[in-house]
């Protein structure tokens, strides 16, 4: 009975601290913008694929990813400066996009080569799982109870959490295409112009959030 509550906590904790900071929901547009010129079925490729790369980025980051940051001696400070410089970069290209249409003859022939490339960087990493999230899983995975058999229990309920949320990564970034159908055109395109724009006030702020941490060790 304990197993399966502290199980069930380890789950939500999971969801409920991870699922906003990579909410697939509010990425939906981002995505489909990337990739309205691919056929659907090369959307529901790269959607199932950024889901697994997502799921692997989350449990690594849980389980070694405090080892990795000593080993190589960086800071979280640092993963964030970079990655939101990274985040500034993709919102600024999203932003200056055009509403043409002269990629769709580019795109519409895509290779698995290209969606590989593309379903890790940048739709996987920073799009999906970005700083934010990977700071998060580093710090649930090193806060988390070291107890021989709750550790156990609390890493197995982290994983089904991190599935769950790679579960909704999947069918957000699949049905994108239908929510633009639904929204139409004209609001389509409002939500993608204003979700670049969040996408580069992210990015700063990611990028801040670093400065600051850093800023916060100088001695004076």
């Amino acid at each position: 009975m304990n197993i399966a509550i502290e199980t069930a906590k380890s789950i939500f904790l999971i969801i409920s601290t991870l699922f906003p900071i990579v909410n697939p929901l509010g990425g939906s547009p981002i995505f489909f913008s990337l990739t309205r010129s691919y056929p659907a079925q090369a959307r529901w490729t790269l959607s199932r694929q950024i889901a697994i790369n997502s799921l692997l980025l989350l449990i690594g980051s849980y389980l070694i990813g405090t080892h990795i940051l000593s080993f190589f001696g960086i800071s979280l400070p640092v993963v964030q400066i970079g990655g939101g410089i990274v985040v500034i970069s993709t919102g600024w290209t999203m932003l200056k996009q055009r509403d043409e249409d002269e990629r769709v003859q580019a795109h519409r022939n895509v290779t698995d080569e290209a969606l590989a490339r593309q379903a890790f960087y940048p739709l996987t990493l920073p799009l999906t799982v970005g700083p934010g999230s990977i700071s998060v899983a580093i710090a649930l995975g090193a806060n988390a109870p070291h107890r021989a058999g709750l550790d156990l229990t609390s890493t197995i309920g982290a994983i089904i959490g991190m599935a769950a949320i790679a579960l909704s990564i999947v069918l957000c970034y699949g049905f994108s295409d239908r929510l633009a159908k639904i929204v139409g055109p004209t609001a389509m395109s409002v939500i993608m112009r204003l979700s670049s724009f969040l996408l580069l006030c992210i990015g700063i702020q990611i990028l801040w959030n670093g400065i600051k941490a850093l800023l916060k060790t100088v001695s004076l």
